[in-house]
């Protein structure tokens, strides 16, 4: 299954309903996420993650 809307590096990326964050690194099925917005109850441990392509939108 090819996922249509893969992030470039750099590219702003939202996901969980109001964690917004930058594209560091691309992997094959999902990216790294520097946090740089997160209105959320979530902790991010050193503001990154890794999310899968199917569950981020790119802004």
């Amino acid at each position: 299954m090819e996922i249509a809307n893969v992030a470039g590096i750099g590219d702003e990326i939202s996901f969980k309903s109001g964690v917004k964050g930058i594209v560091e690194k691309i992997y094959q099925n999902s990216v790294m996420v520097s946090v740089t917005e997160n209105t959320t109850e979530l902790k991010f441990e050193g503001n990154k993650t890794v999310i899968g392509h199917k569950n981020y939108e790119i802004i």
